[in-house]
C-alpha cells in the first residue's frame, strides 16, 4: 500500500503492526524503508536532540521495577536526594556548558516508603514530593535552563502545578500490559506501573494541554502483541488531545545487580522493528526517539528505520538510569549523522511545533521559550556540523 507521504498516510492496523514485530529479510528492509520514508514525508532528514543536564532528584523509590539499577532503599548506599544547594550549582555548572533543558527525574513517591525522606521534605517546608519538584524547577529557571520533570504518577494538581515551572513533562507508559505486574513479572513489585494510572496521567495531562513525553521500554517481558498495543494506546489518547510530543521506544539493558540480569536484550533487529512499527502506527508528524547511548553502534541503522530524534544528551551528568552507557559526543554524532545523510539540529525540552501554540505553553514560561528559541536558530545559520564540532 502505498501511504509514504504525510497526506496519504493511515495508520497501521494492530494485525499488520503485530506482523511487522516479526519481519526478517526482505520483509524487514521493506517494513524500515515504509517508516524512513514516512518519517522524512513529516520530518524531512533533521534528527534533533537536547542538550540537557540530568537532575537525579531523588533515587529513592516505592517501586521495585525487575530492571531498574536507579532506585535505592533509604539508608542504603547510593542513596541520594538532591539538595536546593545542589540543583542550582547543577543547573548553573550546566548553563555555562551550554545546556538549555534541566531533566528533573527521580523515583515514584518516594514519601510513600520512607520516613527520614518524608522529614526531610517536611524540613524544607513541603508536603510532597511534587512540592519539592516544582522549587526545584523553580531553580533551575533561575539559571536559565528549562524544566522538563519525570516525577512518576501525577494526579490533575500535581499536572497543574508543575506546568507553570515545566515547558514539558514526561511519564513513560512503558506497557500497558496488566500481565507484567503478575507475579515473577517486571512489574510485581512496582504499584506505580498499573497500566490504568499511567494512561490516566496522559490523558489528564491532555486534558491540560501539556506537551507530553511517553514511550515504550522493550524486552522487558512483553509479547508482540502487548507491545503493539501500548503504541496504539498512546495513538488514541494523542488523537483526542494532540499533546505527546515525543514518543521514545527505549531497550532493555541487562545489568548484574538486577534480577532481570539473565533476561535477553532486545538486539538491533528487533529495535529497528519497534521503532518502524511505531512510527508506521505513529505517523510522519509523531517525533519517535531512541536513546544514542543505548545502542552506539547502530545508529545509522536505527536512523533509517524511522527516528527522528535522540532525546537528551548531557555534557555534565551521565544517564543515572543507565550509568553503564556514556552520552555520544555531540559533534561526532552530528558527523556520522552527515554522513548518512542527516542533519542533527538542537532543540528545546518543547519540542518546535508547540512553541508557537500558546495554549501550550503557560504564560509564565513563553518569553523564556521564545528567546532561548530565537538563539538556537540564530546557532544554526552559522553551520551545524562545524558548530557542534567543539561541544562535548
Amino acid at each position: 500500500m502505498d501511504l509514504e507521504t504525510a497526506g496519504g498516510w493511515l495508520p497501521l492496523e494492530r494485525a499488520d503492526a503485530i506482523a511487522a514485530l516479526r519481519a526478517q529479510g526482505t520483509a524487514l528492509d521493506e517494513l524500515r524503508s515504509r517508516a524512513a520514508v514516512l518519517r522524512d514525508a513529516g520530518k524531512g532528514r533533521r534528527i534533533t536532540y537536547s542538550r540537557k543536564a540530568f537532575l537525579p532528584v531523588t533515587n529513592l523509590c516505592r517501586d521495585r521495577c525487575a530492571y531498574c539499577t536507579f532506585r535505592r532503599d533509604e539508608g542504603e548506599d547510593g542513596a541520594w536526594t538532591m539538595t536546593p544547594a545542589e540543583i542550582a550549582e547543577w543547573s548553573e555548572r550546566a548553563r555555562r556548558l551550554g545546556c538549555r533543558e534541566a531533566l528533573l527525574c527521580l523515583g515514584d513517591q518516594p514519601e510513600a516508603v520512607s520516613p527520614g525522606y518524608r522529614r526531610w521534605l517536611h524540613d524544607q517546608g513541603h508536603r510532597s514530593t511534587i512540592e519539592y519538584v516544582e522549587r526545584a524547577s523553580r531553580i533551575a529557571l533561575e539559571h536559565g535552563l528549562l524544566p522538563h520533570s519525570n516525577p512518576g504518577l501525577m494526579r490533575p494538581e500535581d499536572l497543574a502545578r508543575l506546568r507553570p515551572v515545566n515547558v514539558s513533562l514526561g511519564l513513560m507508559l512503558e506497557t500497558t500490559s496488566h500481565r507484567l505486574r503478575g507475579q515473577g513479572q517486571a512489574h510485581y513489585y512496582a504499584p506505580d506501573k498499573d497500566p490504568v494510572l499511567r494512561l490516566e496521567v496522559l490523558e489528564n495531562a491532555g486534558r491540560q494541554r501539556i506537551p507530553f513525553t511517553t514511550g515504550l521500554l522493550i524486552g522487558i517481558g512483553e509479547t508482540p502483541e502487548e507491545r503493539v498495543d501500548t503504541v496504539r494506546a498512546i495513538a488514541e489518547i494523542h488523537r483526542r488531545h494532540g499533546h505527546i510530543q515525543e514518543v521514545i521506544v527505549q531497550n532493555f539493558r541487562a545489568k548484574p545487580e538486577i534480577p532481570m540480569a539473565a533476561c535477553a536484550e532486545p538486539d538491533a533487529l528487533d529495535l529497528a522493528r519497534t521503532i518502524a512499527m511505531t512510527r508506521l502506527v505513529l505517523g510522519p508528524h509523531m517525533n519517535v526517539q531512541v536513546p544514542p547511548n543505548l545502542s552506539p553502534d547502530e545508529t545509522v541503522f536505527l536512523l533509517d528505520s524511522g527516528i527522528n530524534d535522540f532525546g537528551g544528551i548531557s555534557p555534565l551528568t551521565p544517564d543515572y538510569v543507565n550509568p553503564e552507557a556514556p552520552w555520544p559526543h555531540i559533534g561526532a554524532l552530528a558527523r556520522t549523522c552527515e554522513r548518512a545523510g542527516y542533519q542533527l539540529c538542537e532543540r528545546l525540552a518543547l519540542y518546535p511545533e508547540y512553541i508557537g501554540r500558546h495554549a501550550f505553553v503557560d504564560p509564565a514560561l513563553r518569553e523564556r521559550v521564545t528567546r532561548q528559541w530565537a538563539t538556537i536558530r540564530a546557532a544554526e545559520d552559522v553551520g551545524s556540523v562545524s558548530r557542534l564540532e567543539a561541544q562535548p
